[in-house]
């Protein structure tokens, strides 16, 4: 196979904090592999469109520590078809990219498979907060997500406590419960409402009123927005308890933000690792993960349309511990 010499870096999906990070460490081990190494601005939409601009060693100079992506992403209708994936071949081949670091979820997977098929080798970066892709222990963006609402519900906590009120939270997760499940128990909320593990309001109202009995003076339900509407979840039990509840949606303020050092990590380790399979290793249909603290690659066939499932004994501890 001939030697790769020349790479594109795209972010697709919705961003996660590191990706930044991670582009940053694909350039720059690209580089140092003697790689030239060219970013696509707008994800697969721009691949089509050939928005490409060219990366070297102080491009990615200050983007560590920032938030989203600074090449931005984009859904593309457009490269789900055929058509769309020929466009994007063509101008991948026109400006001379002969391989594709793809940082984003399992959408951007399935573009990154489709690619390697069609004879553009490309390699996928695990970046989402939701934490769901089969095959890696973590995902980009996951640990800082979690960490942005622990530091909501901890301010929560001081005036919910002020007012002895109960206060329903909910996070990010339409599919996936990771974020409510880690959130809720290192933040010690007494109900975690999960889309794999569906809890019954009768059992929320049952475990909020023993707290009061019990002589709490406050009460926090997290509730993954996959599960219903954090307000709709309020309003059933100021029906059923009578209770002063209030509802807070943080929504897309769990996207942003500095990545914590375990994500700038993460992502650093995942991106290099990815320039590396394909430079030294000239493979595509890939994706990089981490098992056990090490990277390790898979096939993408093997991860697409399956969910990393949430292990029981998690929600079991974080029901014992509320009690």
């Amino acid at each position: 196979m001939p030697k790769i010499r020349k790479i594109g870096v795209l972010t697709s999906g919705g961003d996660a904090p590191g990706m930044n990070a991670a582009v940053r460490a694909a350039v720059r081990r690209g580089i140092s592999l003697g790689a030239e190494v060219v970013g696509v601005r707008r994800g697969y939409a721009g691949l089509i469109a050939g928005e490409f601009v060219d990366l070297g060693v102080s491009s990615v100079g200050d983007i560590i520590h920032r938030g989203g992506t600074f090449l931005q992403t984009a859904r593309s209708d457009h490269f789900l078809t055929p058509e769309g994936q020929a466009q994007a071949l063509a101008k991948a081949r026109e400006a001379g990219i002969e391989g594709l670091v793809v940082i984003g979820g399992d959408g951007s997977f399935r573009g990154a498979l489709r690619l390697t098929e069609l004879g553009l080798p490309a390699v996928g970066v695990p970046a989402t907060i939701d934490n769901d892709i089969y095959g890696t222990d973590l995902t980009i963006g996951f640990d800082t997500a979690v960490n942005t609402c622990l530091d909501a519900i901890r301010k929560i906590r001081d005036t919910a406590t002020s007012h002895e009120r109960t206060f329903v939270l909910e996070v990010m997760g339409r599919h996936s419960g990771w974020i409510a499940l880690a959130a809720g128990l290192a933040g010690g909320a007494e109900s975690i409402l999960l889309p794999e593990r569906p809890m019954p309001m009768e059992e929320v109202v049952t475990r909020l009123k023993r707290g009061v009995e019990r002589g709490k003076r406050h009460t926090l339900i997290i509730v993954a927005e996959g599960v219903g509407s954090g307000f709709e979840v309020g309003r059933q039990i100021r029906e059923m308890t009578g209770y002063d509840t209030r509802v807070m949606v943080l929504g897309h303020i769990q996207r942003g933000g500095s990545p914590t050092a375990l994500d700038a990590m993460l992502a650093s380790r995942m991106g290099a690792k990815a320039a590396e399979v394909l430079l030294e290793e000239g493979r595509g249909g890939l994706f990089i993960g981490v098992e056990n603290e090490q990277m390790v690659t898979r096939p993408l066939e093997q991860v697409l349309g399956r969910r990393k499932e949430i292990p029981d004994e998690l929600v079991d501890l974080a029901e014992i511990l509320a009690i």
